[in-house]
C-alpha cells in the first residue's frame, strides 16, 4: 500500500489507518489474541498506521499485537483529555508503560472544539513539546468533530497533526457541512498540517453506502490518511481493495452485507431526546437519562444526524 508523509512531520504511514476502538469491549468485544491478530493481519498487508485513545482501553491489544510487528515501521497515534501538566503527564507514562515503548509517534488532545479549548490545554501542549523534544513523541495532535477545531489547530503553531471528522454526508460535524470542513482542512493542509480523517462511513451510518463514501474521502486531495474500524480480515481486505481499486471485491460483498449489524449508544450520552424526536419508528427512547435503541429500531441511522454528540453509531 502507498505511503505518505503526514504533513510537514517526517512519520511517513499507509493512506489507510487502523481505527482500533471497534475490537473493543464497547463494540465488537473481540478477545485480545483477536484483536491483535487482526492488527498484525493488517500490516502484513500493508497498514503501517493505527489509531487508538486512552479511552478506548485497548493497549492490552496493541501490546500484544506489537510483538510481531516491526515498531520502528509502524505509526501509533493516540488521545487523551490531558489540561495540565500533570494529567499529560501521567496519560503519556500510561501508554508507554502499557504498550512497552519507548515513544509514541502521535499524542493528541481528543475532541478539541476550538481554539479557545486548544488554548485551555496549553499546559498540557506545553508538556507534550518537551517530551518531543526528549524523543517521546514524535508529534503533536488534536482529534476534532467541528470545522472549528480544525481552525483552531491551523493556527496553533505546536499541532502538527489534524484528525477531524469526515465524510461524505457530514454526519458528526458538529458546526457546519461537508463542504465548510473540506474548506478548513484544505487550509491546514496547505500549511503543512498533517491531516488524517475518521469515521468515513459515519460511524457505520454510511455502510450501505460503503463504495461511494470510500471513495468520496479517498479522493479528497487534501487528506494524507483516514482510519477506518475494522474487524475482521473481510473488512480489512475490503478496505485495502478499495484503496486500491476503488470497489468493493465481489468475493466479500455478500459475507459483508451478511454481517448482522446493530446500533450502540456510547455512554457520554446526554439523554437531550434529539434523537427521540428524529425517530420515526419509534426505535430509540429515553431511560435513565439515556438513549436506549429498542425492537423497533431499523437501523435507518437518521438519528444520529440530529445527535450533537455523535454518540450514536451502527457496528
Amino acid at each position: 500500500m502507498n505511503r505518505v508523509k503526514l504533513g510537514n512531520t517526517d512519520i511517513e504511514v499507509s493512506r489507510l489507518c487502523f481505527g482500533s476502538l471497534t475490537m473493543t469491549p464497547f463494540q465488537a468485544n473481540l478477545t485480545i489474541e483477536e484483536g491483535a491478530n487482526l492488527i498484525q493481519y493488517a500490516y502484513s498487508k500493508g497498514i503501517n498506521f493505527l489509531d487508538t485513545a486512552e479511552i478506548y482501553e485497548n493497549y492490552k491489544y496493541i501490546n500484544k499485537a506489537l510483538k510481531g510487528i516491526n515498531r520502528q515501521d509502524y505509526v501509533i497515534a493516540t488521545k487523551c483529555y490531558a489540561y495540565t501538566e500533570e494529567m499529560a503527564r501521567e496519560s503519556l507514562e500510561l501508554a508507554l508503560k502499557e504498550l512497552e515503548t519507548d515513544y509514541i509517534d502521535i499524542f493528541m488532545l481528543h475532541e478539541q472544539e476550538s481554539i479557545h479549548t486548544i488554548r485551555g490545554h496549553k499546559e498540557a501542549i506545553d508538556y507534550f513539546v518537551e517530551a518531543k523534544k526528549k524523543g517521546k513523541i514524535r508529534a503533536i495532535g488534536i482529534s476534532t468533530h467541528r470545522v472549528e477545531g480544525v481552525l483552531g489547530g491551523l493556527s496553533c503553531g505546536q499541532i502538527d497533526i489534524i484528525h477531524p471528522i469526515v465524510n461524505k454526508e457530514g454526519i458528526g460535524i458538529q458546526d457546519g457541512n461537508i463542504e465548510d470542513m473540506i474548506s478548513a482542512i484544505e487550509k491546514a493542509y496547505n500549511k503543512g498540517k498533517g491531516i488524517y480523517g475518521m469515521k468515513p462511513l459515519g460511524g457505520g451510518h454510511l455502510i450501505p453506502q460503503t463504495q461511494d463514501a470510500f471513495n468520496f474521502v479517498k479522493n479528497i486531495p487534501y487528506i494524507h490518511s483516514f482510519a477506518i474500524g475494522m474487524q475482521s480480515k473481510e473488512e480489512i481486505d475490503c478496505n485495502i481493495s478499495l484503496m486500491e481499486t476503488g470497489l468493493m471485491p465481489d468475493r466479500l460483498i455478500d459475507s459483508l452485507n451478511a454481517k448482522k449489524r446493530k446500533l450502540i449508544v456510547a455512554d457520554y450520552c446526554l439523554g437531550c431526546g434529539k434523537c427521540v424526536n428524529t425517530c420515526k419508528h419509534n426505535g430509540i427512547e429515553i431511560i435513565n437519562g439515556k438513549a436506549v435503541p429498542n425492537d423497533n429500531c431499523i437501523l435507518c441511522s437518521y438519528c444520529a444526524r440530529n445527535c450533537p454528540e455523535f454518540c450514536i453509531k451502527i457496528i
